[in-house]
């Protein structure tokens, strides 16, 4: 083909890769792959072009696939690029820029056949091609290769982490990682999670085996370093104008040197503008990583590469290391922390610090001692305060990390310490100073209410009220506004759980204040009903809790059995309410129990509140004159709760403070100031009795991953490699492990 080729639509017709592909055998002496591996080639980045090469490798793969069996080409091409790398780590050393120019481009031809024979047949054809020898000689390659798979891999790790990465090393280095990604791909054409796989096999036992520490360490320090990709023409060898060669020239319409994440839709997140790769090594690295991190064990194997990410240490830890793992090794964990705090934007990097904070005991110690905690807490709030712009699976991995960080006292103490000014992105006030800690309280509190407001997903709002409960002991000098927003949040639910009752209960209710009035709360739910719609509410809810008082127990079971059951059965059982005609229980529909399972959420979420408020004024009233002034506020509207048979328990304390706090300002006068209510407040938490109000259990609760994780992580990192790997396409009608979204 040579220097005329101007186009990537035109490789089928190159000559060069016809004869690879064709009927005739190629010796690994022969010239031809001088000529076949001499060509200079920006690799595309946009999904046009990639789709473009995609296309074009596949009519040359189905041409190699019908003819290998006989001519062996694929193996002598392989063999070539073995024979090549031995000398790899000198040519650096010397500034051989032709001889890591070739094996490069080697390698890139093997990525390219790889990835469409992978997502075109089992692993076991894949296996088999492997086999397959050239019939045009003997192979100077030698004849100690017994497994070309094998030898290939273990090739790809010992330059991974043996190639010292310098301008001209870069692309090949690039290469190697994204041809380990490509081995392992098979996972994205198969529904079911891969449990027994051929490559899973290699990896974790044989000559791959020992490097596993090794690998792991390089992939964490590509990502912390973010090396940069080296100008245009540093990493490639410069063609001679007469020179001949496959992709020479081709790349004219490509932003020549220009790496960027190319997004194509699927479960994985859009990258925005801002996460354009300018280091796609690191990108890569950490993709790679992840993947190594997921594989699932084998049957007599645990995965090397999670127990090596479980064990490793600091470099300042002369400790010394398990002999029950042999992949322990030490990295520097400042350069680590450092690197995952500036770049939290990904899903990559967020997954990766979930899994050193659960896994690694080392790295949750260290990140838990820091001083400056909140260049780490900081970036994660962010990715919540912006739940709308991210996938469901970075909110909940970030969630998920505040979790494992509030279940230590020490954490929960020092956030209400760290003082912080002028936080710019949080747009319903302005924030001017504020604690870490009550930061965080408004963050989460704001992710709770989108979440039923929106997504309603049980598990993520489970999580939210775990991690504010957690903190609850040790909330200090709560900010006033985040006071207000854990009573306002609290008094909402409040005023729904009544109206939702109403709804499910009452269906001919004369209410109809009420129900105008949840009508015009807005989102934040700042709004105060109207002294009308307030008395309405004290009278309609203190005959409503006695009733749920005698029957209290029976009325979720009953709602849900006369709503899936047969209406018209004589025998269904239903609530012997004289507020409920039977007519209203013969036309029960889908809406009535979607009424029924919103009462139990609401009924949850007001409890984990109470108890949450509960375990602040029991623990840390004295801090806190903040959130009893916002309790005392709302007090007619908790005062209607007490008697209710769910929360009678919990309100036994919070009934205390109001009533203790309410008495304590009445005898101080009306017409008082903010500043004077808040005085009084402060003189009070020091006359009240600690051994008035009833003593918990202390709130605390611990993240446990549920039965066969990987059900979850392994489809979400290939959707993140599938969305974010640099100079990687698939055809998203092949992708089988998740579902393609549209959007």
């Amino acid at each position: 083909m040579g220097a005329n080729s101007s186009s990537i639509s035109e490789l089928p017709e190159n000559e060069y890769l016809q004869k690879l592909s064709g009927s005739e055998p190629i010796s690994e002496n022969d010239p031809f792959w001088n000529q076949l591996l001499s060509f200079s080639f920006t690799t595309p980045t946009n999904s046009a072009d990639l789709k473009l090469l995609e296309e074009a490798t596949i009519s040359v793969c189905k041409s190699l696939v019908e003819k290998n069996p006989r001519t062996g080409n694929l193996g002598s091409l392989i063999k070539v690029f073995l024979s090549r790398t031995k000398e790899l780590k000198i040519s650096a050393e010397c500034q051989n820029h032709l001889f890591i120019w070739q094996a490069h481009n080697a390698l890139f031809i093997i990525c390219c056949l790889l990835k469409v024979f992978i997502s075109r047949m089992s692993e076991e054809e894949l296996q088999l091609h492997f086999t397959y020898e050239e019939k045009a000689g003997p192979s100077s390659y030698g004849t100690e290769c017994e497994d070309l798979i094998e030898e290939l891999l273990c090739c790809l790790i010992q330059l991974i982490v043996e190639i010292p990465l310098l301008d001209i090393t870069y692309s090949i280095s690039l290469e190697a990682v994204t041809t380990l990604i490509v081995f392992l791909s098979c996972q994205l054409f198969h529904k079911e999670i891969l449990r027994e796989s051929i490559i899973h096999k290699y990896l974790m036992h044989g000559r791959c085996l020992p490097y596993t520490s090794r690998l792991v360490k390089t992939l964490l320090y590509n990502f912390i370093r973010q090396e940069r990709s080296p100008p245009p023409g540093t990493h490639v060898f410069q063609q001679q104008t007469d020179g001949g060669g496959l992709l020479y020239g081709i790349a004219s319409g490509v932003a020549t040197g220009l790496w960027t994440v190319f997004t194509l839709g699927g479960v994985g997140s859009k990258a925005s503008a801002q996460l354009e790769q300018c280091s796609p090594l690191a990108s890569q690295s950490l993709l790679l990583l992840l993947v190594l991190a997921n594989l699932t064990d084998a049957p007599d194997t645990p995965n090397p590469y999670r127990q090596a990410i479980m064990s490793f240490k600091n470099t300042q830890d002369n400790t010394a290391f398990s002999s029950s793992n042999p992949h322990a090794f030490q990295i520097n964990f400042n350069s680590l922390y450092t690197a995952l705090c500036e770049q939290q934007k990904s899903d990559q990097a967020t997954l990766l610090l979930y899994m050193l904070l659960h896994q690694n005991s080392n790295v949750r110690t260290y990140v838990l001692a820091r001083t400056d905690i909140e260049n780490l807490v900081l970036p994660i709030l962010e990715i919540l305060y912006h739940v709308e712009e991210r996938n469901s699976h970075h909110v909940y991995m970030a969630l998920i990390i505040l979790l494992i960080l509030t279940e230590d006292d020490g954490f929960n103490r020092s956030i209400h310490e760290v003082i912080l000014k002028n936080i710019t992105w949080y747009a319903e006030r302005v924030l001017t100073e504020i604690s870490l800690g009550s930061l965080l309280i408004l963050v989460v509190i704001r992710t709770i209410q989108y979440n039923m407001t929106r997504t309603r997903d049980k598990y993520l709002h489970t999580n939210c009220l775990a991690a504010l409960a957690n903190m609850s002991a040790q909330f200090r000098s709560l900010h006033q506004y985040a006071a207000q927003r854990i009573i306002s949040y609290t008094c909402r639910h409040l005023r729904r759980y009544v109206y939702v009752l109403d709804k499910l209960y009452f269906p001919h209710s004369h209410c109809s204040t009420l129900q105008h009035c949840f009508s015009t709360l807005s989102d934040n739910g700042e709004e105060l009903l109207s002294l009308t719609c307030s008395h309405i509410l004290r009278s309609y809810a203190s005959s409503l809790f006695s009733l749920l008082s005698k029957k209290h127990n029976k009325v979720l079971e009953q709602a849900t059995q006369s709503l899936r059951g047969s209406l018209g059965s004589n025998d269904s059982p239903l609530p012997d309410y004289h507020f409920w005609e039977m007519s209203d229980c013969l036309h029960v529909s889908e809406t009535k129990l979607r009424h029924a399972q919103d009462l139990n959420v609401i009924e949850e979420v007001i409890r984990m509140m109470l108890e949450i408020i509960n375990s602040c004024l029991t623990n840390s009233l004295h801090h806190n004159p903040n959130l009893v002034y916002a309790l005392l506020y709302k007090r007619d509207l908790f005062e209607q709760f007490r008697t209710h048979p769910s929360f009678q328990d919990i309100m036994q304390n919070i009934d205390l403070v109001i009533s203790f706090f309410s008495s304590r300002l009445e005898q101080a006068g009306a017409e008082l100031s903010v500043e004077r209510v808040l005085e009084i407040i402060k003189q009070g938490a020091v006359a009240l009795p600690k051994d008035r109000l009833r003593k918990f259990p202390e709130l605390k609760f611990k993240y446990v991953e549920e039965e066969q994780p990987e059900e979850f992580f392994i489809p979400y990192v290939w959707s993140l490699v599938y969305n974010s790997a640099v100079a990687l396409y698939w055809n998203p009608r092949d992708i089988q492990l998740f579902t393609m979204d549209s959007g």
